[in-house]
């Protein structure tokens, strides 16, 4: 499936011709406490609109994941579908990994918290922007996402997406990359750091200017949970998804 999606997009790209567009506006933020970021993933939602909640479609406004209505059944230690957010609870984002699976944490008293189940100490290390659960790629820290109309197969694009993350330590090994139909890359920025354990941080990318979001990549830290490299310096998970309601995808004129 990972593969697919790259031979999609150059399929696409003999096709339609690439597009030249304004730059775009970036939100980041990065601090000890939820307080450090909240001013700036506010500022977010605000610019992509009223948050539209679950299921159906809409001209405009954004779409929220906080993981923490995930239900035990496909939280830690179960997985989460990749179309969860598809299917059973529709905003129209469907993921997909070169790795193993996806994980959502565990509520207190269920399973061990903030990944503890599959990293020792994981809990010391990570914070919660909206508690009490995180998301994680699993054998990979590459998460992939494209956009559908809620609830439907029908291929869509977004505004903007953002997404917060926890125990960013280094200025290079946590980014998130925007990419349009054809394939070509519209943005690619690194999530700001903050110093020692359970911190967060916030990277949000709009566009206002006609660009189309069909792919986002999101490369989170570089140790991977429950996979072979964990040779890496910075282990790093996510919370809140934020990004522009998915509209209908239209060739470029």
């Amino acid at each position: 499936m990972f593969r697919w999606l790259h031979i999609a997009v150059a399929t696409v790209t003999l096709a339609w011709p690439t597009i030249s567009f304004a730059a775009p506006m970036i939100f980041e933020a990065a601090g000890a406490d939820p307080a450090d970021i909240q001013t700036v993933v506010d500022d977010f939602r605000h610019f992509l609109g009223a948050d539209n909640g679950v299921g159906g479609s809409f001209s405009g406004g954004h779409r929220e994941i906080s993981w923490d209505g995930v239900p035990d059944r496909f939280a830690a230690p179960n997985n989460l579908p990749a179309n969860f957010f598809n299917a059973n609870s529709p905003r129209g984002v469907v993921f997909f990994t070169p790795g193993s699976g996806f994980q959502v944490s565990a509520k207190d008293g269920v399973a061990p918290i903030e990944f503890d189940n599959l990293h020792p100490g994981a809990s010391h290390k990570f914070a919660t922007f909206s508690p009490p659960r995180l998301f994680t790629a699993l054998g990979s820290t590459v998460t992939e996402i494209l956009f559908f109309i809620p609830g439907t197969a029908q291929a869509a694009t977004t505004q903007g997406f953002g997404s917060v993350f926890t125990d960013v330590d280094r200025d290079d090994s946590t980014k998130i990359e925007y990419f349009d139909v054809n394939g070509s890359l519209l943005f690619s920025g690194f999530a700001p750091r903050a110093k020692g354990n359970q911190t967060l941080s916030f990277l949000g990318v709009a566009f206002d200017a006609g660009e189309q979001v069909f792919l986002v990549r999101i490369t989170s830290g570089d140790v991977e949970l429950e996979g072979s490299n964990h040779g890496g310096h910075d282990l790093v998970v996510m919370d809140d998804f934020i990004y522009g309601e998915p509209q209908p995808l239209t060739t470029p004129e």
